[in-house]
């Protein structure tokens, strides 16, 4: 997983609340089990219409958004059904921090171990990011975890509280099998410690 530290990028503003998880990603492109590639299906139902064509006014079809690396969403993102292929989605896409008033609890854990920042702020806060990403490519937002503040093209800052665990694993690149992987010296000290005392097994 790669390391999440700091991150100046393009805000795109989604002002919607209860954006859930089979509009990040409807349910047709769930049978694949592989991450990569789903970011063409990132908001399907909402980007195209059904004959494939691009919606020009939706917001990541904007030219000034199509780069975006920063999402700006409303209340109770990610909610709706548990699939890890929306932030599999997202990330795939290039969006690699997602910031709103509130987060449905197993897609908010779900980014940390996939490597995108979920950031939670008081609505005015959000409300003043919104309007910041609003001007366009041009308005450049910075994310900084180690400090733990969100800064917008004005220099207006802001600071976001964030569990230290999952803070320290996103700075260290680490999903569940990194941190399995950093304890398999351990792992094994103990395997050769079994296999000794009981041979038999």
């Amino acid at each position: 997983m790669d390391k999440f530290e700091t991150l100046t990028g393009i805000a795109a503003p989604m002002p919607l609340v209860n954006i859930d998880t089979d509009m990040i990603i409807p349910k047709q492109f769930l049978k694949t089990i592989k991450r990569s590639g789903l970011g063409a299906n990132l908001f399907d139902e909402m980007r195209f219409d059904r004959q494939g064509n691009e919606i020009a006014d939706f917001v990541l079809n904007k030219p000034q958004y199509r780069e975006a690396e920063i999402l700006v969403a409303g209340d109770n993102f990610g909610c709706g059904s548990s699939r890890e292929h929306a932030p599999w989605a997202i990330k795939d896409f290039g969006i690699r921090c997602v910031i709103a008033p509130s987060y449905a609890d197993i897609f908010y854990n779900n980014c940390f171990k996939n490597g995108i920042l979920p950031i939670v702020l008081p609505q005015e806060q959000v409300d003043a990011v919104m309007k910041d990403a609003e001007k366009g490519a041009n308005a450049r937002v910075s994310i900084d975890l180690n400090a733990q503040t969100v800064t917008l093209s004005d220099g207006e800052v802001f600071s976001f509280e964030v569990d230290s665990f999952k803070k320290h694993c996103l700075m260290n690149g680490l999903d569940d099998i990194g941190l399995t992987l950093e304890k398999v010296d351990s792992v094994k000290a103990f395997e050769a410690k079994a296999s000794a005392a009981r041979p038999w097994v």
